[in-house]
């Protein structure tokens, strides 16, 4: 038997996350260092499986099978295409620069409040989530995916309500209860679609017999596997509204300004760059693959939907003034381009969504990461209550200029690529919805530059006048992403050439072709 290469990938941090919360509460520190070093193991595994993988290869790779519960067709089953291997790629990117950033974010609280605060409990957490995100990328048996779709809900809800945000102008009992609130808030939300979704596995396995993806994908196609097309429309629905909600795809979106407000900034990054992946991948590997006549038949409605999104999300991030509510609308906005791109049926739309995954993952990071930088020194989310940082800490202001101009997709810059790929395969197939579109594109300048300017340009405020620039873990934190958002701007062949194949076999799934240019035959 071969090494099981994806099932050590996902274990590594689920076992670290076991090892770091039994970590001597007296020895905090050390649970730090732990999660690091087992964060930056796990993205060697990570970058192991990415050699590995075979472009031209067979559709999923590096796959496991073992029987699990035989009496229900239950198997733990574990395969990735090259969507998944971008996105496993991206998580264990991400973790160590989240556990950086969220050094301090724990450390017991000191001065009259006696609110527990375990360090351990923080980190451990956080290896906890990227364990089930490994494994929800890789999961070719969709019971087990709905498992750990379903479980990563609960070290999220503690990260969210237990390890929240210590800057609020209204003082820390408001503070509590504001998470809590948004807590329970997200809980709820994502349960639902959940449960909803648990209605849709059932009847799948009625219909189908089995949860394998790979089984019901090669007898949809040969025709030994027939729906009635009212039971595929509502199993295709109840999965779709599961991952519209984890998305978040307007008007499931109400749960993610308050989460990302109350959570800490690490946290923040680790919902809307890693976690919210999983719906938009979930919409590429199992609704249009279970699900591809249902997947055309709705698509009109889903393309409304992903448009608004792109131009509420926007309106609304003009109008913030919380730093991290702007950004969280702003990523409502992105995830309306990147279901915009999946649902254009089209090989440019796709390919630029799976890109767009990982860029805006890149991104996201970047300008949240550094935002929780600048919030920890002076204390406040309000972009009122800055100005005049790029003359005290020049460093952090070009940083987060970076983060924000590839937040509105700059040329030369990561988002870029991929929104413009976007744009080019929905408007092929259907050009209004592009033009209206690109509407998104010109509020994302107006809330980013508006951002900045009020932050970081004007006269120095008295508050800010001592602030001091980034340190040496914060730019440990911060080049690395810079650096990629710069590479992947003007090279982003290495991503393209690995998710490309697994495209053209989802394109191949929905029985769509690219359509063909219209020119006229010369005289």
């Amino acid at each position: 038997m071969s090494f099981p290469l994806l099932t050590a990938t996902a274990a590594l941090p689920a076992l670290g996350a076991i090892a770091t919360a039994a970590v001597p509460a007296a020895r905090h520190n050390a649970a730090k260092w732990l999660a690091l070093i087992v964060s930056l193991a796990t993205l060697v595994l990570a970058a192991i499986v990415l050699v590995r993988f075979d472009p031209g290869g067979d559709r999923y790779q590096l796959t496991e099978s073992h029987a699990w519960i035989k009496d229900f067709g239950v198997r733990y089953e574990l395969g990735v295409d090259g969507i998944g291997v971008a996105l496993i790629a991206l998580t264990a990117l991400l973790i160590p620069f989240i556990v950086l950033a969220g050094w301090h974010d724990a450390d017991p609280l000191e001065t009259g409040n006696k609110r527990w605060r375990p360090t351990q409990g923080f980190f451990a957490l956080i290896l906890a989530v990227e364990a089930m995100v490994i494994i929800s990328f890789a999961a070719t048996d969709v019971f087990l995916f709905y498992i750990f779709f379903e479980a990563m809900l609960i070290p999220m809800y503690f990260l969210i309500g237990g390890f929240g945000d210590r800057a609020h102008e209204h003082g820390e009992e408001a503070a509590s209860t504001q998470r809590s609130y948004a807590a329970v808030k997200f809980l709820l939300y994502n349960l639902a679609g959940g449960l909803i979704m648990l209605a849709a596995v059932i009847g799948l396995y009625v219909v189908a017999g089995n949860f394998s993806l790979q089984e019901i994908t090669e007898a949809r196609a040969n025709g030994s596997l027939e729906m009635a097309t009212s039971t595929e429309r509502w199993l295709f629905l109840g999965f779709f509204f599961a991952f519209a909600v984890k998305a978040p795809l307007w008007p499931l979106h109400t749960w993610l300004p308050n989460a990302m407000q109350e959570s800490t900034a690490p946290v923040a990054v680790l919902i809307t760059a890693v976690v919210d992946k999983v719906g938009t991948f979930a919409m590429l590997r199992f609704c249009l693959g279970l699900f591809p006549e249902a997947s055309k038949w709705a698509t009109p409605a889903i393309l409304v939907l992903a448009l608004i999104s792109i131009i509420y999300g926007a309106l609304l991030a003009v109008g913030q003034r919380d730093i991290k509510r702007l950004v969280a609308y702003a990523s409502i906005s992105h995830f309306g381009f990147i279901i915009l791109g999946i649902f254009a049926m089209t090989s440019q739309g796709q390919s630029g969504a799976t890109l767009y995954m990982v860029n805006h993952g890149i991104s996201t990071a970047a300008l949240m990461l550094v935002a929780g930088f600048l919030i920890s020194r002076r204390g406040s989310r309000l972009i009122a209550d800055y100005g005049g940082v790029q003359k005290v800490a020049p460093v952090l202001a070009g940083t987060f200029l970076i983060g924000g101009l590839a937040t509105l997709s700059l040329p030369g810059l990561a988002p870029f690529v991929s929104e413009f790929l976007v744009l080019v395969g929905t408007f092929a197939r259907y050009p209004v919805v592009g033009i209206i579109a690109t509407l998104g594109i010109v509020l994302a300048a107006l809330y980013t530059l508006v951002l900045y300017q009020r932050t970081m340009t004007g006269p120095v405020k008295a508050e800010v006048q001592g602030m001091p620039d980034l340190r040496v873990r914060e730019l440990a934190v911060v080049a690395p992403l810079v650096v990629l958002l710069i590479f992947l701007g003007v090279y982003p062949k290495p991503v393209t050439d690995i998710v490309n194949p697994a495209i053209e076999h989802t394109m191949s799934d929905v029985q769509k072709k690219d359509p063909q240019p219209e020119v006229e035959a010369a005289k």
